[in-house]
């Protein structure tokens, strides 16, 4: 068996073998979540101590699934049933958010919710309550990451995107880039699924269970949502921008990113460098990219001998990014390293809104993102300030008060967010504060 070649492989088995894991609370066990129960009971020095499922049933069948025994699981209500648990070598499974957030043995927390408002919420109480938060819950990031960030600041602990997801991927090739003195020219995704905009879970359904999927999940992964979601935030912790609403996401190929998802006045489609985008062109997905340039003339040398690419862009790829496999590794850092792998700007520099998938109607509350209603949309900040544009974080359970033809904009003269959601409560103070950033 090879040797362990990376300092925190060599960490994580130092507090193996010192009977000190990194003890992990969970929350949500849908396909990522149960994804990552599998991969903590394989990476040694992490441990799963708690996952928090409104579904119990669901968490059990994830625990099965990873190797778990039967008698390795308990049931608890509270958080002094979980720290318990946890104290006997159990793995604790509980409905309770709360409890999750509060339990004293708990490290660090992953948020695997998927929901904008439950994940705000959850975050907030785990900060509170001294711990680190790793969100996966990038919904909920783009809505008022910004604000957790500087919660978790205050309170000294880490609040991080997850490694894995296309944003965090991405970011590595940013940072890789930015340290060798390259430019940074555009970075972005290859879209995994079929571009359908005005697609629904019902025409996914036998789709999602061939692929051990929920349909509305499938659903906001082919109608542009998460592709949008995800490119708002590598804007939102770059300064990187989508070029146009909705970005151009052309049909280029791996091979010809670095000829078309460049600047104009050198052949390619974008207004200016800096850019956020996606492709759906061939050879891209599962991959991220970041195309980068040089204004010295060794270096051009260098990269074209190198075979990088032929110049004068070229792209810097990842072929792969391992989703929930990866994510724990952001749970080891945060604990270990007191490190973020993706943390939000002090200002947004870019905002998912949301459009109308089908004519919505007066009194009409919209449901979740991948349904019927509406989809995501990806702009700059400025611009969905100047539309007066409802951030996606906000739409679930948001009253239609105005007629919406399909494919509008959902405004906050046409909806009303609701405002018995911690989400929207903080996004109206964030919104509050930027106008008056703006006027001054």
């Amino acid at each position: 068996m090879i040797s362990g070649v990376s300092p925190l492989v060599a960490e994580l088995k130092a507090r193996a073998d010192a009977g000190r894991p990194v003890t992990i609370g969970l929350a949500g066990c849908g396909q990522m979540g149960t994804d990552i129960v599998v991969q903590l009971n394989r990476m040694p020095g992490l441990r799963l101590g708690a996952v928090a499922e409104m579904r119990p049933p669901q968490a059990l069948a994830a625990t099965t699934l990873a190797g778990f025994p039967e008698d390795a699981t308990v049931h608890a209500d509270s958080a002094a049933e979980i720290d318990a648990a946890i104290e006997r070598g159990r793995l604790a499974i509980t409905s309770n958010l709360d409890a999750l957030a509060r339990a004293g043995r708990i490290d660090v927390v992953i948020d695997a919710t998927g929901n904008p408002n439950i994940g705000t919420r959850f975050a907030l109480d785990a900060i509170a309550n001294g711990k680190h938060v790793v969100m996966l819950n990038v919904e909920a990031d783009i809505t008022i990451g910004r604000h957790l960030h500087e919660e978790a600041r205050r309170a000294g602990v880490i609040y991080t995107g997850a490694a894995g997801d296309e944003p965090a991927a991405t970011l590595e090739l940013i940072g890789f880039a930015q340290s060798i003195g390259l430019d940074i020219i555009c970075a972005g995704k290859g879209k995994n699924n079929p571009l359908k905009f005005d697609a629904v879970p019902a025409e996914y359904e036998a789709e999602a269970k061939a692929r051990n999927m929920n349909a509305r999940m499938l659903v906001e992964f082919v109608d542009g949502s998460k592709t949008m979601i995800e490119m708002v935030a590598i804007a939102n912790c770059t300064g990187l921008v989508p070029d146009v609403p909705g970005m151009h996401g052309p049909a280029a190929t791996r091979e010809e990113l670095a000829s078309v998802l460049v600047p104009k006045a050198d052949g390619g489609v974008l207004s200016k460098a800096g850019c956020v985008d996606y492709s759906i062109g061939k050879g891209v997905a599962p991959g991220v990219f970041c195309i980068v340039g040089t204004d010295h003339p060794r270096v051009l040398e260098r990269l074209i001998d190198l075979k990088v690419g032929k110049g004068p862009y070229f792209t810097l790829f990842r072929p792969y990014h391992l989703t929930s496999l990866e994510v724990p590794l952001s749970a080891a850092r945060a604990v270990l390293h007191k490190r973020a792998d993706m943390v939000p700007l002090e200002q947004p520099i870019a905002e998912a809104i949301t459009v109308a998938k089908r004519d919505l109607k007066p009194g009409e509350t919209l449901g979740k993102i991948g349904e019927t209603e509406y989809r995501a949309w990806a702009m700059t900040h400025a611009a969905a300030r100047s539309a007066n544009a409802v951030p996606l974080g906000l739409a679930e359970g948001a009253k239609v008060i105005k007629p919406v033809k399909a494919g509008e904009y959902l405004t906050y003269e046409n909806c009303v967010p609701d405002d018995s959601f911690i989400v929207t409560q903080i996004r109206k103070r964030l919104d509050q504060s930027d106008a008056r950033l703006h006027r001054l």
